[in-house]
């Protein structure tokens, strides 16, 4: 009996399991470099079954064109590498790709890595304080970078519901509660000015700008990548003709994300020109200031700024995901040495 159970599991093994691979190129620390584990995250969290079938190659996916398909993917991925439950957005409101979210701040760590015995420490805990500009409605920096390495964070942006929400999901994960609090910007016109107190010291500051200039430009960018997702889809399946979903036009409003989310007036360039000019206000409070710049066209511009405000280092750190590269722009106006100061000071917090 024992060696026909055996000769019926060489006969017939298991099927392999399906995992949807991503792109290659993320931070060796991503938890999502071998892709989407869809069993596991359905097991984790059930309300993503539904959105969950096979593609062409035999593969669990989702349809990545449909906003309710992805907003469940992030839940089940926020609670089955998080920990985070009952994460949700309202309808309309930007629903970023965790995977990418996640690089910006394993890189972030090693920015803020220290050198002991000719090693690099990443730190980690309360000792850590991080400010998330724009956090969004979905809050996504501050819970990756409290579940990854500890660290606490303020969350600010200029919309009082996405400051609701992003308290909301926090209040509902007791455990992590404590390591967020929100502060609402109250001029849009600033960045920097009316969230950072005269008390206050930051590790670091993230950021992810705004980067189309107007809604029309942003519901296009939206559109065109939708309608990419379904030339893909096509070119895959061998299919021919019309590569635009049919759900297009409701797609983009719910894929738009709010106005202070994915525009701004003159856009990402704009936007880069008066974080860096407040920064400089700052410059003894904050170890380093980053932000994430979609725009080739915009770092030059950026990085010259920052030569005229005399920025005593700056960093550009290339993020690659598959063919695509997102640049992280890194600046700090404190010395070599005020950067020691800082970090021992750090460890008497």
């Amino acid at each position: 009996m024992n060696m026909n159970k055996t000769d019926n599991k060489q006969n017939n093994p298991a099927p392999a399991k399906a995992i949807s691979r991503l792109n290659k190129g993320m931070h060796p620390r991503n938890l999502h470099n071998a892709g989407y584990d869809f069993e596991a995250l359905i097991d984790c969290y059930r309300e993503l079954k539904p959105f969950v079938s096979r593609n062409d190659f035999g593969n669990l996916s989702i349809d990545f064109a449909s906003p309710k398909a992805v907003k469940a993917l992030n839940a089940a991925l926020l609670k089955h590498h998080y920990g985070v439950d009952d994460w949700d957005i309202p309808q309309g409101f930007l629903c970023p790709p965790i995977p990418g979210r996640a690089d910006y701040i394993h890189h972030i760590a090693d920015l803020l890595a220290v050198k002991k015995a000719s090693k690099s420490q990443i730190p980690k805990g309360n000792k850590i304080s991080a400010l998330d500009i724009g956090t969004g409605a979905n809050v996504i920096y501050p819970l990756l970078g409290v579940q990854s390495y500890g660290w606490q964070f303020v969350g600010s942006d200029v919309d009082p519901v996405s400051i609701d929400n992003a308290q909301q999901i926090f209040a509902r994960n007791p455990k992590i509660s404590r390591k967020l609090s929100c502060r609402l910007q109250r001029d849009p016109q600033h960045v920097f000015s009316g969230i950072i107190n005269p008390d206050d010291r930051f590790d670091v500051t993230l950021c992810n700008p705004p980067f189309h200039a107007s809604l029309a430009e942003a519901n296009a960018g939206t559109a065109r990548k939708l309608t990419n997702l379904a030339a893909n889809r096509a070119a895959k399946s061998g299919q021919k003709g019309a590569t635009k979903p049919t759900n297009i036009d409701t797609a983009v409003l719910n894929f738009g994300g709010q106005k202070a989310e994915l525009w701004c007036d003159g856009g990402e360039r704009q936007f880069l020109h008066n974080m860096i000019n407040e920064s400089q206000l700052f410059a003894s409070q904050c170890l380093w200031f980053t932000t994430l710049v979609s725009k080739k066209e915009n770092l030059q511009p950026a990085q010259a700024m920052l030569q005229k405000l005399k920025a005593h280092e700056v960093k550009v750190i290339d993020m690659h995901q598959g063919n695509k590269i997102t640049r992280i722009l890194a600046w700090t106006f404190l010395t070599a040495e005020q950067q020691l100061l800082w970090q021992k000071y750090r460890e008497l917090r």
